[in-house]
């Protein structure tokens, strides 16, 4: 690898020298894979959507992961937007004494909230400034990964962004509670992925739409990722279309992605796509994949999470850091030839991470 390039680990010694089975993910890769030292980050992410209607997102963090050369600094984050849509977002950091993690499989604990599972059942409790969830979640599509889930950055395999979608889509029971309001007990669907690197993010991404939902009998993860300028701009697509609970197509190398309807966001300043596509060819058969914005569940610049010297030392660097996460409808079409096959839609949740400047286009990335 030059300078200049970045990939997806997906050749046989990429494999090999990493220990991972190319057929099966194992559950110590949901375990931990760093030690929270300065250097690293790593975080645990659930979501869901509720039949009742509202929406949860859950993460566990090592730190912030905008600033790793801090010690371990554990954080919990938790969003709930209730039927209504008022939204709850919480962010509680704790003294490093209180975590700990396995790295056997995933046993996070945060003080007295936990995140746990075995790639099949996991169990999630949290409870911060007056909003608790107690939240199950038992996978319908096994765990899966795009080729390693190593993303390496510039020559050597030093730089490094990991992934792993241990639950890519499951049944969800959950309880959750605001203030002196009475427990709400429901089900839904959800999903949990696991993230880790040893390189700051913003410094190899400049930004990333990620998504993920259900229509009909398929699910969808799919997310374009786009380098930043100093690995060429590359664009590191991930797909993954499954249907009836066995993957149909994940091949990123067939995939096309585009946006439409742009716009600029009014608090972040950042260019949002109303719509986001990615079109999957596989012979005669075309996969098509439209997420469309209908409102946001969060649009925020990441300076406002630092504090003090780190805030103003960002702010004369000039960072503009911005995270949105969006809600609308997820539509997928299966089209043989010219005859459209079926077609479903359904409700979704999905984000723009954006760490860099204001990028004016992808280039194709390699996922070898």
């Amino acid at each position: 690898m030059t300078d200049a390039t970045a990939r997806l680990g997906s050749r046989d010694q990429d494999f090999e020298q990493l220990g991972i089975d190319r057929s099966a993910v194992r559950p110590w890769e949901d375990g931990a894979r760093t030690d929270g030292a300065p250097g690293t980050y790593e975080w645990w992410y659930f979501d869901a959507h509720l039949d009742d209607g509202a929406k949860l997102v859950v993460v566990f963090l090592t730190k912030q992961f905008t600033d790793i050369t801090q010690p371990l600094t554990p954080m919990i984050r938790l969003e709930l937007e209730l039927p209504d849509g008022t939204a709850h977002n919480k962010i509680a950091t704790f003294p490093a004494a209180q975590f700990t993690a396995s790295s056997e499989g995933c046993d996070v604990r945060i003080g007295d909230h936990s995140f746990s599972g075995d790639l099949h059942t996991y169990r999630i409790t949290a409870e911060l400034d007056g909003v608790s969830v107690d939240v199950t979640l038992t996978g319908e599509v096994p765990p899966w990964r795009p080729g390693t889930g190593h993303w390496w950055f510039g020559p050597g395999r030093h730089k490094l962004f990991a992934w792993l979608p241990a639950v890519p889509q499951g049944v969800v029971r959950a309880t959750y509670q605001v203030g002196e309001s009475a427990p709400v007990t429901t089900g839904g669907s959800g999903y949990h992925d696991h993230n880790w690197g040893n390189a700051p993010v913003n410094e190899l991404i400049n930004h990333w739409y990620w998504a993920r939902g259900e229509a009909g009998p398929y699910t969808v993860i799919a997310s374009h990722i786009t380098a930043e300028k100093r690995y060429a701009d590359t664009a590191l697509p991930v797909f993954l279309l499954a249907k009836d609970g066995r993957v149909l197509a994940d091949d990123g190398s067939r995939v096309t992605f585009e946006t439409l309807g742009t716009y600029r966001d009014g608090t972040t300043g950042k260019p949002v796509a109303g719509v986001t596509r990615y079109q999957y060819r596989d012979g005669d058969d075309t996969y098509t994949v439209s997420f469309v914005r209908e409102r946001d569940l969060a649009a925020a610049k990441l300076i406002d999470n630092l504090a003090g010297p780190k805030k103003l030392a960002a702010r004369l660097a000039g960072f503009d850091g911005a995270y949105l996460r969006f809600t609308g409808e997820l539509r997928v079409e299966h089209r043989t030839g010219s005859t459209l096959v079926d077609t479903h839609a359904a409700p979704a949740i999905w984000e723009l991470m954006y760490l860099g400047p204001t990028h004016d286009g992808p280039r194709q990335g390699s996922g070898d």
